[in-house]
């Protein structure tokens, strides 16, 4: 019970943290960033059912697909008759290459059939961890001019961005963008653990990764704050 991630534990508790942010910068992005995520959170609590799920339909599908395939390949072996003369070297070379190349097309028919479903939940599950990954990104954007100097500081440009926060709203503003990094990270992990394809946890790595380096910054600017 408690050796996985429950996406659906996730999901809430990203609501949770949607909801804190909420109360405190009600007119922020990184609001909308939250809700964007929840709303990733809930949909991935469907497709990562689909993923851990057997696809029965689409087995039944592939199996009938075979069991007509090979019916289809017996009959026709069934239909060659090779005892009304004796065949010549060149015709038994003929023969025997056109042989070898229906059994490596028919081998590879049936490894992309028996394959399909692998497939097919590697793409969902590269789709979601592509998204994750970008949203991850645009955590960091909300976060990379929330700068502690600037609290100390009196000089400005014309085109620097708007610090109207006090030292303790900036330090809630990096902290619940940390959370939404590990959070982020977090869903993505759920992908790694729910498909054992080498692609699939190789690209959930590469975002945890990310995401705990993103964290780390945003962490350096809150131990500067203090």
């Amino acid at each position: 019970m408690y050796h996985s991630l429950d996406v659906t534990k996730i999901a809430l508790t990203i609501e949770r943290l949607e909801r804190r942010i909420l109360e405190r910068f009600p007119d922020s992005g990184l609001l909308q960033v939250s809700h964007e995520l929840h709303i990733i959170a809930e949909e991935r609590a469907s497709r990562t059912e689909f993923i851990v799920k057997p696809q029965m339909l689409l087995r039944c599908v592939v199996a009938i697909v075979l069991i007509a395939a090979l019916t289809l390949f017996l009959y026709g072996a069934s239909q060659i008759n090779l005892s009304e003369r004796t065949l010549q070297l060149e015709e038994w070379v003929t023969l025997s290459d056109a042989a070898l190349n229906t059994l490596v097309l028919i081998g590879a028919a049936v490894f992309f059939l028996l394959t399909v479903e692998s497939r097919i939940k590697r793409r969902r599950a590269l789709e979601s961890l592509h998204q994750l990954q970008s949203i991850a990104h645009v955590i960091d954007m909300h976060q990379l001019t929330k700068d502690p100097d600037s609290l100390e500081t009196e000089f400005s440009t014309p085109a620097s961005p708007v610090r109207n926060m006090t030292p303790f709203e900036l330090n809630r503003y990096l902290d619940y963008c940390s959370e939404l990094l590990a959070l982020t990270g977090k869903l993505a992990a759920v992908f790694g653990q729910s498909l054992n394809d080498p692609e699939v946890i190789a690209s959930a790595n590469a975002i945890e990764l990310l995401t705990t380096n993103l964290a780390r910054k945003v962490w350096q600017k809150i131990r500067t704050l203090h």
